[in-house]
């Protein structure tokens, strides 16, 4: 897309909401002038002007694929920019490689983390970094520099630990830690509250708030409102790999998502109470265990209603993947039962189950939800095949129709219903997938993680319909890590932690409540260790 095409909404053409000028000298600190990376057609990066001055936390927001994280990585030495340059101090940089970027002081906490499983966390911090005579690795060092890290961050962290035996918020902090042990002045957090429970959000916050304080400049890029509001001093919005705008650090939820949308969204869900029918989904005592054995789903029970959605709330990887394949009829359970409408899915085949009135939203769709290189006429009928057929071939003119008519009521944006589904964007990828489900008759949806990488627009779009879904009466459960998501659908929530239903909570549960449980806590404990906290005067502000 073109500078011009991406210009912000009217209402924030005000100087201060402005990208600065490819012009403009470069500043004391880090800055950006020009950047621009292209991916055959695709500019992921267009004309990008960023500066990152010290004592700061500078908010990159944008939505996913927006081209926060490409931006970052030409930074970081993971990519060289086609145009533009790259300044510290008024100095051009050039970096061919991370060493290089962390010599010039640049540091990076990656999204996914680049950590040794197997190795302790001073083992770790020694790789590529520390030598001793002759060669050998000087392990007390690393040891030493981990303690004392840890102690002046308030991060506690054990030098002698090993990765794979660590919670992943300690994990972050060993990538936080390797950053601090090479002396980056500037520091690049790469959407690193994808994995944390809001408890461990709140202690990455104080930490960067911390090395704020004492003169580092803080790049924290994130897709999250909430966050951003909470602790910017400066902000950027990108959209489709331009900047278009830098609104002020008060700016609202609202006016933040207009930019990034560059239209008018509504951030509330609307539904009215639910009108609760008899129960449908019984999940009673279910375990499952992976292919090496380790049980990953322990003794789960709970009940959905018609006209009820059930969020299941926690982090990534505490067994809500497991469970929402068991209920597809994916995964062999070890004991227990799944029944819907009175009948038994627990030994059905996945077809057998789609066919008893399950429609089910992968997590990830370009794996399991659709055939990318299939039209989205094809896509729209993967799992009806026979109903679109006649005389053992395909009705063509049927499967046409069914998509003109998908297309304008799921409003999927695409020049063509013959274009294949890996043309269009992730939230119209999500919109077809959905449309497919939601195109037969159904007594239970189970949507997992039904918004990941989906924009703010199309998140107002496939949350309205999910509701209209529970409206007529179907049993949901949504499968979900992002509380906000968990907040806006659930009339009940059954939160998870290694595996187990640690309870299930009216909506409106407080949020903190909500993270110790993902943490661990039953309920009544975490209800009372909130009560025994003072509040936070900032917490609703932010």
């Amino acid at each position: 897309m073109s500078s011009q095409q991406a210009k912000p909404a009217p209402s924030h053409q005000a100087p201060s909401h402005q990208a600065p000028s490819h012009q403009a000298p470069a500043p004391q600190g880090l800055s950006l002038r020009g950047i621009t990376k292209r991916f055959g057609s695709l500019t992921a990066n267009d004309g990008i002007d960023l500066d990152i001055v010290p004592g700061r936390i500078h908010c990159l927001l944008g939505e996913n694929g927006a081209g926060k994280s490409t931006l970052m990585n030409q930074l970081y030495g993971l990519l060289d920019p086609d145009e533009g340059e790259i300044f510290i101090d008024g100095t051009p940089q050039k970096f061919a490689n991370p060493k290089q970027s962390m010599a010039a002081g640049i540091g990076m906490v990656h999204q996914h983390f680049m950590l040794v499983d197997v190795f302790t966390v001073a083992e770790n911090l020694v790789l590529g970094r520390e030598q001793g005579p002759f060669g050998t690795l000087d392990m007390r060092s690393a040891r030493r520099t981990v303690i004392e890290l840890s102690e002046r961050y308030n991060m506690a962290v054990s030098p002698d630990s090993v990765i794979e035996n660590l919670p992943v918020g300690v994990q972050q902090r060993v990538e936080i830690l390797k950053a601090l042990a090479n002396d980056a002045k500037y520091l690049i957090f790469d959407e690193p509250t994808a994995v944390l429970t809001p408890q461990e959000i709140d202690e990455l916050m104080a930490v960067m708030t911390s090395l704020r304080d004492e003169g580092r400049a803080i790049v924290f890029i994130t897709h999250k409102l909430r966050e951003v509001r909470a602790i910017a001093d400066d902000i950027t919005v990108i959209r489709r790999g331009a900047v278009v705008g830098q609104p002020p650090r008060d700016a609202s939820e609202q006016e933040l998502a207009e930019l990034m949308v560059g239209r008018s969204v509504s951030l509330k869900v609307a539904k009215q109470a639910p009108r609760l029918g008899d129960t449908r989904l019984v999940v009673d005592h279910i375990s499952v265990a992976d292919d090496a054995g380790t049980v990953v789903v322990d003794d789960a029970s709970f009940e959905v209603k018609g006209g009820e959605i059930v969020c299941i709330a926690g982090v990534q990887g505490n067994g809500q993947t497991e469970l929402a394949e068991v209920l597809l009829g994916l995964l062999p359970v070890l004991h227990g039962e799944v029944t819907l409408d009175g009948r038994s899915l627990t030994r059905l085949k996945p077809k057998e189950v789609l066919r008893a009135g399950v429609g089910f939203v992968p997590e990830d769709r370009q794996h399991d939800g659709f055939v990318g290189t299939f039209s989205v006429a094809e896509n729209l009928v993967l799992n009806q095949i026979e109903e679109f057929s006649r005389g053992g071939m395909l009705d063509l003119g049927r499967i046409s129709a069914n998509a003109e008519q998908k297309v304008q009521e799921f409003d999927i944006r695409t020049q063509s219903i013959s274009l294949p589904v890996n043309s269009l964007s992730g939230g119209n990828q999500q919109k077809v997938v959905l449309a497919r489900e939601l195109s037969r008759p159904l007594s239970l949806l189970v949507a997992s993680q039904p918004t990941r990488g989906v924009d703010v627009g199309a998140i107002e779009f496939l949350h309205k319909r999910i509701v209209e879904e529970r409206d007529g009466g179907t049993a949901v459960v949504i499968v979900s890590t992002e509380l906000e998501e968990v907040e806006s659908l659930a009339d009940r929530i059954a939160v998870m932690n290694k595996g187990r239903i640690v309870g299930i909570v009216p909506a409106g549960t407080p949020r903190d409540v909500l993270g110790l449980m993902m943490a661990g806590i039953p309920h009544d404990e975490a209800v009372a260790a909130t009560r025994a906290t003072p509040a936070d005067p900032n917490q609703e502000d932010a």
